[in-house]
């Protein structure tokens, strides 16, 4: 991004300065919007409602105030007390991506609401003013910043921020600012997943006009963030029974263009001030993708301290991270710009010591190389411990533990009373083992409902019910089975229309060789047909089969069951024509369909203890036997059937391809 438009056209820019003496109140005036009170925002931010007397928002919206809103979740953003948070925004809050249209270069721009080039500055301002509680002496809340300022405008001008004004009639004012240039900073767009933030330079040079998108890529991140940070305590100290005036306000600084957007929760009283040590780990595959033996990841540890002393350079160290199991440290890869970090080979950790001031961040990073021959699934879990002193007495006697920014795993494991500060920082290896099959035997979906299938972490498999008519079923079943607790329960009408097993191989890096399945099929006395129709992402037939209930009255039952396959050469054959005289009965049977060479499709069926029972071999059909996306269920039977007949699929299995 650059903002250095035609600057070294100095006739044109003298030209503007003197026009501008001309229109700036025009553009004042006309940009100006409305206000609304701001209600649902203070709703979403403020833990006691009851201490609220009055509200206003404005921001630079015209036709609304589109700058604010309040959200549930936004990528990495949650909620840290309650259901909702607010965001704020010096464009459209929320906007996935912030680019408004990423083909563009720069589109970034806060041109939203006002001139690119000029001014008045884009901002987002809520006020309140709050009755303070009883007894309570400190105001505290949680805020995020983000901004497509970051990284090439560090240090400079323009320095988009966040700021929070407090003011007690008996304390006086206070004011906390979160700017691009605050040392909090410490997230690129490979963190903020989902933000809208979580632009990249296709170029991979964020420094100059760029083509962004969502792409990530390193080098190319081309905006960040702070950390979330708990403020409060001894820098906004008010008095019990005071109505004070809380102000929050982002604005863009040096411009109006690159948007930049606040996260606000949890805005409540304290009685006492509090001092904290706030430590975030995360990892980073050096390689891309899934993290693989042999892979490069790059730990970063960010050590906050929130509170308004600083923590000095104690006795002991500040903080100390084995290096996890199944990996090597690489020589010389400990880095940080303050205090001092080195590796202790003969414990296998990394050890920091320095200082962290006030309102200040510090950044450490290392890197390992994860180990040969490790098992698919297999978890590196490393977390490092931060000692800290909690008194202000010159000695460190409390103990933060490294948490993974991204998880909670519902363990205190600090033993605080909260279980998403101390989550160990986990990287699954996928030194992935390509199995020949994958199996879906149905035991471990819950009954009535679909069914799904992964393979260590990946989804091959998921059934999709389009909500058929009363009395037809599509669900997992716990009444009648195969091998497992349950099987599949399959009860179709043709009014119900078609329903899927939708298929993912390309989650395995694989391709179909072979589809098997078990299934039991009823007796019945009416004319009904069921299709299982294979098909690939283009909706073309791979293979077709059909079970159909005739009447031939020579046979025990007046309807009976029949399996037919499809030939493109010569339609519909019967697949069973030499076992039971020609019929299913009410029992287990094993159907295969198999790829044979370039051109031919295997089918055979096989019954429980028993050789296969038939065999053939179909030609090729429309599209060849790979791609593998769904299997449609279907009934053409018209009228529907008053007795439908039920059947159930069991030990599903698929053989796979590389």
């Amino acid at each position: 991004m650059n903002k250095n438009y035609n600057k070294h056209l100095s006739i044109f820019i003298n030209i503007l300065i003197i026009l501008s003496c001309c229109i700036t109140a025009f553009t004042l005036e006309s940009v100006r919007a409305g206000t609304y009170d701001g209600a649902d925002l203070v709703s979403a931010i403020l833990k006691n409602q009851s201490t609220l007397i009055d509200s206003s928002y404005e921001d630079c919206d015209q036709s609304g105030h589109t700058q604010a809103i309040v959200l549930s979740s936004l990528g990495i953003m949650s909620p840290t007390e309650g259901d909702t948070f607010a965001l704020f925004s010096t464009g459209v809050a929320g906007y996935v991506p912030v680019t408004a249209d990423e083909e563009n270069p720069g589109d970034e721009r806060g041109t939203w609401f006002r001139n690119k080039y000029g001014h008045p500055r884009d901002f987002s301002e809520l006020t309140m003013t709050l009755q303070v509680p009883l007894y309570m002496h400190y105001l505290y809340y949680d805020v995020q910043f983000f901004s497509a300022e970051y990284p090439e405008y560090v240090g400079t001008k323009y320095n988009d921020k966040l700021i929070i004004t407090v003011n007690s009639p008996s304390k006086g004012v206070s004011q906390y600012e979160l700017s691009v240039n605050s040392g909090y900073f410490v997230l690129d767009s490979n963190d903020i997943q989902g933000s809208g933030f979580d632009i990249f330079a296709q170029s991979g040079n964020p420094a100059a006009v760029d083509l962004v998108d969502t792409t990530p890529r390193t080098p190319g991140a081309d905006a960040g963030a702070s950390d979330i940070i708990p403020i409060g305590g001894a820098m906004h100290p008010v008095s019990p029974g005071d109505q004070i005036t809380v102000t929050i306000l982002v604005q863009d600084v040096g411009d109006n263009m690159f948007d930049s957007a606040a996260f606000v929760d949890n805005l409540r009283f304290s009685g006492f001030a509090q001092t904290n040590i706030i430590a975030r780990k995360s990892f980073n595959d050096l390689n891309g993708g899934e993290v693989e033996c042999n892979d490069t990841i790059k730990y970063r540890i960010t050590i906050s301290n929130t509170g308004s002393a600083d923590q000095n350079d104690n006795p002991g160290n500040e903080l100390e991270d084995y290096i996890p199991e199944n990996t090597t440290y690489i020589s010389g890869s400990a880095y940080s710009e303050f205090g001092t970090i080195s590796y202790d080979n003969i414990e296998n950790k990394i050890i920091w010591n320095g200082v962290v001031p006030s309102e200040t961040s510090r950044i450490l990073e290392f890197k390992v190389i994860v180990n040969e021959s490790l098992p698919n699934g297999h978890i590196i879990s490393n977390q490092g411990t931060v000692f800290w002193d909690s008194d202000e007495d010159g000695t460190n006697d409390a103990e933060e533990l490294t948490d993974d920014i991204y998880t909670d795993d519902g363990i205190d494991q600090d033993e605080d009373g909260e279980t998403d500060d101390d989550d160990p920082t986990h990287a699954i290896v996928f030194a992935f083992d390509y199995p020949s099959f994958v199996t879906e035997d149905f035991s471990d979906d819950l009954p009535g409902e679909q069914a799904s299938q992964l393979y260590l972490s990946r989804e091959w498999f998921e059934t999709i019910d389009n909500n058929g008519t009363w009395g037809s079923s599509f669900e997992v079943a716990p009444i009648y089975h195969y091998s497992t607790s349950q099987s599949f329960k399959i009860q179709l009408r043709q009014s119900d229309g078609a329903q899927y097993w939708d298929y993912n191989l390309s989650s395995l890096e694989a391709d179909m060789e072979w589809w098997e399945i078990w299934f039991a099929c009823g007796d019945t006395s009416e004319d009904y047909d069921l299709y299982l129709n294979l098909q690939n992402s283009n909706d073309e037939d791979i293979a077709k089969i059909r079970f159909d209930y005739t009447e031939n009255v020579s046979k025990p039952m007046n309807w009976t069951l029949e399996l037919y396959y499809w030939n493109p050469t010569n339609g519909w054959n019967r697949l069973n024509s030499d076992f039971q005289a020609g019929y299913l009965r009410n029992s287990w049977y094993k159907l295969r369909i198999e790829k044979n060479g370039a051109s031919n499709i295997n089918y055979s069926l096989s019954r429980t203890r028993r050789d296969n029972v038939d065999f053939a071999t179909a030609g090729q059909l429309a599209a060849p036997f790979l791609d593998l996306a769904r299997v449609e269920w279907i009934s053409t039977t018209t009228p529907d059937p008053a007795v439908c007949p039920m059947f159930f699929f069991d030990e599903h299995k698929i053989g796979l391809t590389y």
